[in-house]
C-alpha cells in the first residue's frame, strides 16, 4: 500500500504549482498541545470531492513562527481539497506521539508528521498502518521515512543543505564559526552542522543551547563570544535564534556575522538592513500544502508524490540582499 512504483515528482514543478496558490494562505498561530481544526465548507473553488479529515502533528514548540508558515500552506491545500484540517504540535517526541495515536483513533483519513525523534513515532506510525490510514512525512525524518514505510517525504536534504552553507561561509571569507543547535538529538538539526563543518575549510563549533528559553540562548552565545574573540559567524537553525544572535555579538562587543536556516518576516527584514548576512530557505509553506495535498490525492486518485522511493525536496536555496526582494512580499503575508 505504502510502495508503489511512480515516476518522481520534480521540486521545481512542486514549487511551482504551490507557488501559484499562495494567495489561498490563511492567517494561523502555532499549535500547541492542543488539536485545532481547520473548516471551510462554503470554500469558492472548492474541490468536488468527497470530505475527508486529515491530522498534521509536529514537534513545533510553542511561539515558533516557523511553524506558523508550515501550518498556513497545510490549510490553503485543506481549503482546496475539501479537507478538514486538525493541527496538533508538541516538541517533546512522546507527547507528539500521542498526538498521532489521538488521530488513529478520531479514524482520521489522512496524517502528515515531522519525524525529530523518529525512532519515537516508529510504534505509533505502525498503527496507523495497521488501521489502514496513510501517513506522509515532512519537514524531519529524511533518513527514516522509508525505513518506516511512509508515504512520502517533503522537506530539504539537511545534510546537502550544511554542505552548501558551508561552501558558502568559505566563499565568504569565514574562518571560524559555531553552529547552534537549539535541540540536542534533533536528526535534522544535528545533520546541518555536520554539513557545514564537513565543507567548511575552517574550524566549526557545536553549541548546544535551550531553544525553550530564549533569554539562555542570549547568553549562552554571548558567553561564547566574549570567550573566543576568533569567532567570525555564528551559524544559526532557525530564525528566531539568529535574531538573538544579533543581539549576542552586540552585547558580546563581537565582530562576528550572523548567517542563519529558515525564515520568518523579521528575518527577511534582517536581512535587507545587513544584520543577518543570509538564510537558508527550506520552504515551509511549501512543506506543509504538500502534506495534505498529497494525501487529498492519493486518497482521491490514487497518485504518490515520489513513489515511496524518492523525496521531494522543498529546498535549499539561499535568501541573501540580492534576492531578499522577491522574498519580502510573500514574507509579509507570512508564507514565506
Amino acid at each position: 500500500m505504502f510502495h508503489p512504483r511512480f515516476s518522481r515528482v520534480a521540486p521545481v514543478v512542486a514549487l511551482a504549482a504551490a507557488s501559484a496558490l499562495l494567495a489561498a494562505g490563511c492567517a494561523s498561530s502555532s499549535g500547541g498541545k492542543k488539536s485545532e481544526e481547520s473548516d471551510s465548507n462554503a470554500s469558492a473553488g472548492k474541490a468536488n470531492t468527497p470530505r475527508m479529515t486529515i491530522a498534521m502533528v509536529t514537534h513545533a514548540p510553542p511561539g515558533d513562527t516557523f511553524w506558523d508558515t508550515i501550518r498556513k500552506g497545510a490549510e490553503a491545500a485543506a481549503l482546496k481539497d475539501n479537507v478538514k484540517l486538525i493541527y496538533s504540535g508538541d516538541p517533546i517526541a512522546g507527547n507528539q506521539a500521542n498526538l498521532i495515536q489521538n488521530a488513529i483513533d478520531q479514524k482520521v483519513d489522512g496524517i502528515a508528521i515531522t519525524m525529530a525523534k523518529p525512532d519515537a513515532m516508529k510504534d505509533v506510525v505502525a498503527k496507523a498502518k495497521q488501521a489502514g490510514i496513510p501517513v506522509v512525512a515532512f519537514n524531519s525524518g529524511l533518513e527514516d521515512w522509508k525505513k518506516q514505510g511512509l508515504l512520502a517525504y517533503f522537506g530539504q536534504d539537511e545534510r546537502v543543505a550544511g554542505e552548501a552553507f558551508g561552501n558558502k561561509l568559505n566563499d565568504l571569507g569565514a574562518k571560524h564559526n559555531i553552529c547552534v543547535i537549539q535541540d540536542q538529538g534533533h536528526t535534522g538539526l544535528e545533520a546541518r552542522c555536520a554539513g557545514v563543518k564537513a565543507t567548511f575549510k575552517g574550524k566549526t563549533e557545536n553549541l548546544y543551547v535551550n531553544g525553550t528559553d530564549m533569554p539562555s540562548v542570549k547568553s549562552t552565545i554571548t558567553a561564547k563570544l566574549k570567550q573566543d574573540p576568533s569567532i567570525d559567524y555564528v551559524v544559526t537553525l532557525g530564525a528566531p535564534f539568529a535574531l538573538t544572535s544579533v543581539q549576542s555579538v552586540a552585547d558580546a562587543g563581537s565582530k562576528a556575522k550572523v548567517a542563519t536556516f529558515d525564515l520568518n518576516k523579521e528575518l527577511v527584514n534582517a536581512v535587507k538592513d545587513g544584520s543577518i548576512q543570509f538564510a537558508v530557505d527550506q520552504q515551509p509553506y511549501l512543506q506543509g500544502y504538500l502534506s495534505v495535498d498529497s494525501l487529498w490525492l492519493y486518497k482521491t486518485n490514487g497518485n504518490f508524490s515520489g513513489g515511496g522511493v524518492e523525496p521531494v525536496l522543498t529546498g535549499p536555496a539561499f535568501v541573501d540582499k540580492s534576492n531578499v526582494e522577491n522574498i519580502a512580499k510573500f514574507a509579509a503575508k507570512g508564507t514565506r
